[in-house]
C-alpha cells in the first residue's frame, strides 16, 4: 500500500521511506494497517482494540493505543496537531485522511543506495514512454484491444455547505452519467454505480478507481454556492498520468429548477468532453478523418 513517499506491506509490517526500511514494532504496524485499509472512514477504537489486542485483552489499552498511534505518527513524521496521515476524531476514533493506493506492481528495492537506481529507472521507464506516440496509447496496448475504453464518473462532491444542494449534486452526477452513455456508448463505457465511485469525496482515490475499474479517464465534479452566487465545475481526467484534460464551468446555475438546469450541464459537459474524445475510437486508436 502507497501513501505520499511511503510504501507498507500488511503482510510483514514492514514500512519505508523512500525505499529506506522505517523502524515500526509489530503493533503499531498492525494498528498503521487497519489504518490503511479504512483510509478515509473513521476506525474507532473498540475497534482497533479487538483486531490488535483482541475480546479478553486485559492489559491497559488505553495507554497501548495511546502508544501505537505516537509511535505510527512518529515513524511518518506526522502530528497530531497539524495531521497529514493519522486524525484523531475526537470520541470517535481514528482516520488516515491522505490518499492510499495499491503498490502491488511495485518492486521495493532494498534500503540504501539502490534508491537512487530506482528513481534512475523511473526516469529510464518514463522517456520511453514518451517516445512511443502517447500515455494513452500505451495504455491501451498493454491492455490489449479486447479491453473497452472506460469512462468512470465518481460521485460529485457538494462543496457548498448547504445540505439543500445534496441532491442536486446527486441528479446532476447521475446526469452526466447518464448524457455520457448515450453519447458516447458507440466507443466508450461509461461506470457510474460502482460502489468504488459512490462513497464520499474524501474517501474517493483517483489512482484506486483508474487501477481497480481499469479506467482510462475519470471524472470528477464539484457544486459551489456562496450567498446568491454559485459555480459547478466538472473535471476531465486522464488516467494513469492523472492529467486535466478539460474542465467544464458553469457560473450561477439555476440550482431551482433542477432537472433542467442538470440536463443543460451534463449535455455541456459530454460536448465538451467528446471534443477531447473524439481522437479516440474504441480500440484507443486515432480515427482515420
Amino acid at each position: 500500500m502507497r501513501f505520499g513517499v511511503f510504501d507498507f506491506d500488511p503482510a510483514s509490517g514492514e514500512l519505508r521511506r523512500e525505499g529506506i526500511a522505517v523502524k515500526l514494532q509489530a503493533q503499531p504496524a498492525q494498528v498503521l494497517g487497519i489504518l490503511l485499509e479504512n483510509a478515509g472512514a473513521v476506525v474507532s477504537r473498540e475497534a482497533l482494540r479487538q483486531a490488535v489486542w483482541g475480546g479478553g485483552t486485559h492489559v491497559d489499552f488505553d495507554s497501548g493505543l495511546n502508544f501505537c498511534i505516537a509511535q505510527v505518527r512518529s515513524a511518518l513524521g506526522d502530528s497530531a496537531e497539524s495531521p497529514v496521515f493519522v486524525k484523531t476524531v475526537p470520541k470517535r476514533g481514528y482516520q488516515f485522511i491522505a490518499p492510499v493506493s495499491a503498490a502491488e506492481e511495485a518492486v521495493l528495492p532494498p534500503a540504501g543506495p539502490s534508491v537512487r537506481s530506482r528513481r534512475a529507472l523511473l526516469l529510464t521507464a518514463g522517456a520511453s514512454l514518451a517516445g512511443f506516440g502517447g500515455l494513452y496509447a500505451w495504455l491501451r496496448t498493454r491492455l490489449g484491444s479486447s479491453q473497452p475504453v472506460r469512462i468512470a464518473v465518481a460521485r460529485f462532491e457538494n462543496q457548498s455547505g448547504d445540505p439543500a444542494l445534496d441532491s442536486f449534486t446527486d441528479g446532476l452526477g447521475d446526469a452526466v452519467v447518464a448524457e455520457l452513455t448515450n453519447s458516447l456508448k458507440e466507443r466508450f463505457e461509461v461506470i457510474g454505480n460502482a460502489p468504488l465511485l459512490r462513497g464520499a469525496r474524501i474517501t474517493q482515490n483517483v489512482e484506486r478507481i483508474g487501477i481497480e475499474l481499469k479506467a482510462q479517464f475519470v471524472i470528477l465534479g464539484q457544486v459551489m454556492s456562496s450567498g446568491a452566487s454559485g459555480r459547478v465545475l466538472i473535471h476531465l481526467i486522464r488516467m494513469p498520468d492523472q492529467a486535466h484534460l478539460t474542465v467544464t464551468r458553469v457560473d450561477n446555475p439555476d440550482f431551482a429548477d433542477g432537472v433542467r438546469t442538470q440536463g443543460e450541464i451534463a449535455r455541456r459537459a459530454a460536448a465538451d468532453f467528446a471534443s477531447k474524445l473524439a481522437p479516440l475510437d474504441a480500440s484507443g486508436s486515432p480515427q482515420s478523418r
